[in-house]
């Protein structure tokens, strides 16, 4: 009984350390949540301004998006991808669904895919289901480290696109929803076609003093477009390192509630245990006094 109640105090002094961790990793969780969701929000208005001023290019001059980002430059049977996944683990199915995602729109779309993936674990889960990488990007750690991230990728593609090498980019990642949910969502990056710019013309400019384009239309539009496309890979990052540590954060509150309940069962098991210890020291205390009364008599 000495060595089971060792080995009970054993695990019970491991799952408290262990507590202690996922304590710490629910801290760290909560935090990076709060930095991103603050990061999507403040994006959000200045992407709505870049929005309205593409829009505002293309209802004053008419003028069309630069060739460079239109369609018909390159090899319409080939379509490149981004996929924004994890390099950490303890986040639930979070890599699963947003890879399956890709996965399967990609399968229904008309030409063979090719994809770069953000993270360790997202990009294991793109080679098991077969399909052709043509890099891997480390997952930021910071707000801060999302720009020079998303600098890379920009390079990197734009590399591939002046070689005609896909016809379209659409991005791929998981969206932050109520609570701890998440969903997952894609977007078509490029071309830049003649539906895009009319939804854009089409958006109402938010109050009544119109507005008028500076300087040359062209480079103004190079360089809102140049935003454009900036903000959409910074968005979609931004929001998939929310969903991801918004997973990690519930999967860190089940492993608490969890390793709570195994403690009460140690500690149950224990303290029953050291009772029954107790008990039988009595009994053998009694025991030899009943034998010692009766020799006396």
């Amino acid at each position: 009984m000495s060595n089971t109640m060792a080995s009970l105090r054993r695990k019970i002094s491991s799952a408290g350390d262990l507590k202690s961790v996922v304590r710490t990793m629910k801290t760290l969780a909560a935090s990076s949540v709060g930095q991103y969701e603050k990061s999507v929000r403040s994006l959000a208005d200045y992407y709505r301004a870049v929005e309205l001023g593409l829009g505002a290019c293309f209802r004053e001059s008419g003028r069309a998006v630069p060739m460079a980002e239109r369609a018909g430059r390159t090899d319409a049977g080939r379509i490149g991808a981004i996929v924004f996944g994890s390099d950490q683990g303890l986040v639930g199915q979070f890599n699963d669904v947003v890879a399956d995602y890709a996965i399967k729109t990609l399968a229904d779309l008309p030409g063979k895919p090719e994809v770069w993936a953000v993270g360790e674990r997202v990009h294991l889960r793109l080679t098991d289901a077969g399909l052709p990488l043509l890099g891997l990007f480390a997952v930021p750690t910071s707000v801060q480290a999302i720009t020079p991230l998303v600098g890379k990728i920009q390079v990197e593609s734009e590399a591939h696109r002046a070689k005609r090498e896909y016809a379209s980019l659409y991005i791929f990642h998981n969206r932050p929803k109520s609570g701890a949910l998440y969903e997952p969502v894609s977007q078509r990056l490029l071309p830049l076609d003649a539906q895009w710019e009319h939804g854009l013309a089409e958006l109402r400019w938010p109050t009544k003093y119109l507005p008028e384009v500076m300087c040359s239309g062209t480079v103004t539009l190079r360089a809102l477009v140049r935003e454009y496309l900036f903000i959409s890979l910074f968005r979609a990052c931004a929001e998939s390192l929310a969903s991801e540590n918004a997973s990690r954060l519930a999967a860190m509150e089940r492993a608490d509630k969890n390793i709570d309940e195994l403690l009460e069962t140690l500690h149950d098991t224990f303290h029953r245990l050291r009772q029954s210890s107790i008990d039988e020291e009595l009994f053998d205390v009694i025991s030899g006094f009943e034998v010692l009364s009766v020799e006396e008599r």
